[in-house]
């Protein structure tokens, strides 16, 4: 059994910039970085996927991705969960047309039901497109860096591909997860 999630990983110029523009700040805020290299945008999540069930997985997801064209975005703006006055996670948005965003959402759609339809639980929170920046150990109130990561507006980059990420917990640098690509899938 792994824990795995289906996302979209940006480009490494796009992760560049927004880490430019964030690594002056990190040192005035408590929050639980979260590494660069693993940003992505979560369209499914699974705690559990049984090994026997990644081939039809795999088969599935290629399917899901093909449905679906190529679809531009960029990272603009910032958010927190639960909210900004009592966060527990601060986060980058994503900004995309109406069309965009409606693949976008129908991408996480496919990739869920890919995954329930394979034999994992899929977590049933709904699909809230952002790259995870920070986290907090407890409840803090944000709002300067969400209107700090407002003034945020990253470069464009066109979605192409989804991922099948396994994460490792506790096998990465200071006991963090480690994250292993299974597989990416073609949009279209």
């Amino acid at each position: 059994m792994s824990r795995m999630f289906v996302a979209v990983v940006p480009p490494p110029e796009v992760v560049e910039h927004l880490e430019e523009f964030l690594s002056v700040r990190r040192e005035a805020a408590a929050f639980r970085w979260s590494d660069p290299a693993q940003w992505h945008v979560t369209l499914a999540f699974a705690e559990d996927v049984a090994d026997r069930s990644l081939d039809d997985l795999d088969d599935r997801l290629t399917a899901v991705a093909g449905r679906r064209t190529a679809f531009g975005v960029r990272v603009a703006g910032g958010g927190a969960f639960p909210d900004p006055d009592r966060a527990r996670v601060l986060f980058a948005r994503l900004d995309a047309t109406d069309e965009a965003a409606a693949t976008l959402d129908a991408l996480s759609t496919g990739c869920r039901q890919a995954v329930s339809a394979s034999g994992a639980r899929v977590d049933g929170q709904r699909f809230r497109p952002h790259l995870t920046l920070g986290r907090l150990g407890r409840p803090d109130n944000v709002t300067s860096w969400v209107r700090l990561l407002d003034a945020y507006d990253g470069p464009a980059w066109v979605v192409d591909e989804v991922a099948l990420v396994a994460s490792h917990l506790g096998e990465g640098p200071r006991r963090r997860p480690r994250h292993e690509v299974m597989g990416t899938y073609s949009l279209g």
